[in-house]
């Protein structure tokens, strides 16, 4: 199973990057898909009006996994260990790096840097920003 990185969710939601394709193509290979709460927040945060009914259709079709008590002292854990090592990372991504660890899921982004962690499992796409 895989877990979707926020920015690949918003991609497909707006057919940037060839994104709904790839995930088209991982359905089809029997690979199921997942978001995780944080994931829901931040494309809720930067939906626009109109677009209701389709993201929620979209993300509804989606593995869903709660962000649990263990899950959020992983996280925390994930945070004080890299903030030790001299890299911040931001709390959705330390959040869904611990959902996908806890639940042994490869994680699906265009954001490598965001997530150092070499426990987690990446299915690491281009960067469209630094492709372009």
């Amino acid at each position: 199973m895989y877990l979707l990185d926020s920015s690949v969710l918003i991609d497909a939601l707006n057919n940037r990057h060839g994104r709904p394709q790839l995930l088209a193509r991982l359905s089809e290979q029997n690979i199921l898909l997942a978001c995780c709460s944080v994931n829901i927040t931040e494309v809720y945060m930067g939906m626009r009006p109109g677009e209701e009914a389709k993201t929620g259709k979209f993300l509804r079709s989606l593995e869903f996994y709660a962000v649990t008590w263990e899950i959020a002292k992983l996280a925390g854990d994930l945070f004080r260990r890299w903030r030790g090592k001299g890299q911040t990372i931001g709390l959705a991504d330390v959040t869904i790096a611990a959902t996908a660890l806890a639940h042994n899921l490869v994680l699906v982004t265009d954001n490598e840097k965001h997530f150092p962690m070499p426990e987690l499992q990446l299915l690491q796409l281009p960067n469209p920003v630094l492709d372009e």
